[in-house]
């Protein structure tokens, strides 16, 4: 008898990415196995959120349009998690009544249970907890990535951001111990993880519940002693929380990454007043200067809101000065849409639709500009690019690997014999807004099944990379007062 298929559609946030991972776990451990590209799988999940803009009309549309594939496939379930699940509930089957299964983000270990109780009762199962079953990385796990991997250190969000629902679908924020992440890594490398991305809503918040404020700082520290963990990042970071240990940390740690993202959301500190963001913007360029000052290479990135309610003009100007001085690498832009069930939904002053549209083109060309005044700078140097699965393209007949830097940006490299996981040494010959290219190669470092150094032909008297300088320990740095 052959195994039940399943397909993941994931929606959102990294923490929706890491999620998937583990019900793809869950769903092998209990027995199915992954649907063909070209087949109807058995079972379909929605991993979902209710963040992003129109996130409900395109879970509803999805629905509609499996409603007649479901039909024509006598068996086949469909299952909704995550975000929206959470705050949808019942909701889902009233409006979709072909769903089996409805879950929520804080019992995802309960799918293969409900999918197989909803075959044997014939009836759509509805399972909602208000509180954390267990934290989703000691579940199963399904990674996508050979040698990258999410590490949770913290679930839920203590914050009140006025324009955000993540609190009540994700609940408090609950803190997993250093011990158990450490294991986790540890674990992970063992299996051939090179690369791990420490996970939370608020990451250097970590330690609140067990009173200790330094714990993220300790946490990068003791990642650094892994023997074979070559990367480490984190997200995201909350200006408010973004203490001078953490920055020490990341500058004294060889494989913390010189990469940053952390949320700007307003410039203007009249809106960041309105969203309750308990910081303001010379606070958050005071960060930016200090993260620079230790590591001057340092990637910056961010997320910004536009067209949030009783944004003004002037408010508006003031986002752009601090994307003009932060000199971001890249954004993640939004315009802001009212979520139901937020405080903002219910403010005066909704901007109108028009200006928002308008600002935002405006905003996304000024980062664009910035960044690739930002990546102009790396022309002429030398890279480290961790060769990533599913990355390349093509230009002409050239067919291009690609990868990673380590302060994240995206390059595009010569043709060279690199595999996903490789490391190749490169110089930057060309700088675009979302990428690199990088067509003088150096050498590549095999990082499994072959031995350390090899040269690169083009420069074989070009030395193996060096570790990148940490600024000395004891170096004074601003506080904020």
């Amino acid at each position: 008898m052959s195994r039940r298929t399943y397909e993941l559609r994931t929606y959102g946030c990294q923490m929706n990415v890491h999620d998937s991972e583990r019900l793809a776990g869950l769903l092998e451990h209990a027995g199915y196995e992954r649907a063909a590209t070209d087949a109807t799988p058995d079972v379909v999940v929605f991993n979902t959120c209710a963040v992003r803009e129109n996130a409900d009309n395109r879970l509803y549309g999805n629905l509609g349009h499996l409603l007649p594939v479901k039909k024509s496939h006598p068996g086949m379930q469909i299952a909704v998690g995550g975000c929206l699940a959470q705050k949808d509930g019942a909701r889902v089957v009233e409006r979709a009544p072909w769903v089996d299964v409805v879950f929520g983000t804080h019992n995802m270990g309960s799918l293969p249970v409900l999918l197989e109780r909803a075959r044997v009762e014939r009836e759509s199962q509805v399972e909602l907890r208000e509180a954390l079953e267990v934290f989703p990385s000691t579940l199963p796990t399904r990674r996508e990535s050979a040698y990258r991997a999410w590490v949770s250190i913290s679930v839920g969000c203590n914050n009140t951001c006025t324009f955000c629902i993540v609190p009540s679908l994700r609940g408090k924020e609950r803190d997993r111990r250093p011990g158990d992440v450490l294991r986790e890594v540890e674990m992970l490398v063992a299996d051939g993880v090179l690369e791990i991305t420490l996970l939370g809503q608020n990451v250097n918040s970590y330690g609140v519940e067990f009173g200790d404020r330094l714990a993220f700082g300790k946490l990068l520290r003791s990642c650094g002693d892994i023997d074979g963990l070559e990367r480490v990042r984190f997200t995201s970071p909350h200006p408010r929380d973004f203490t001078d240990d953490v920055i020490d940390a990341m500058a004294e740690t060889p494989n913390v990454m010189p990469s940053l993202h952390m949320p700007l959301q307003s410039g203007s500190d009249r809106v960041l007043r309105a969203m309750r963001r308990s910081y303001r913007a010379q606070a958050y360029l005071g960060i930016i200067d200090r993260v620079r000052a230790a590591m001057p290479n340092a990637a910056i990135t961010t997320d910004v809101i536009v067209g949030f309610p009783g944004e003004t003009e002037e408010d508006f100007a003031a986002t752009l000065d601090v994307v003009r001085e932060a000199r971001f690498a890249g954004a993640f832009t939004f315009q802001y849409s009212k979520r139901p069930g937020t405080p903002a939904a219910d403010l005066p002053d909704q901007v109108p639709a028009d200006v928002v549209a308008d600002r935002y083109e405006r905003l996304v060309a000024l980062v664009e500009e910035v960044a690739w005044a930002e990546n102009k700078r790396v022309l002429g140097e030398v890279v480290e690019v961790l060769i990533a699965e599913g990355e390349g393209r093509k230009d002409g007949a050239t067919k291009r690997v690609s990868g990673r830097s380590e302060d994240n940006r995206l390059v595009h490299l010569a043709p060279v014999d690199a595999r996903p996981g490789d490391v190749v040494s490169a110089r930057v010959t060309y700088a675009a807004p979302h990428h690199l290219v990088a067509d003088e190669i150096l050498g590549v470092r095999r990082t499994r099944g072959g031995d350390a150094w090899q040269r690169g032909t083009e420069a074989a008297d070009a030395p193996p990379p060096k570790q990148r300088n940490a600024v000395p320990i004891g170096m004074p740095t601003l506080r904020l007062g």
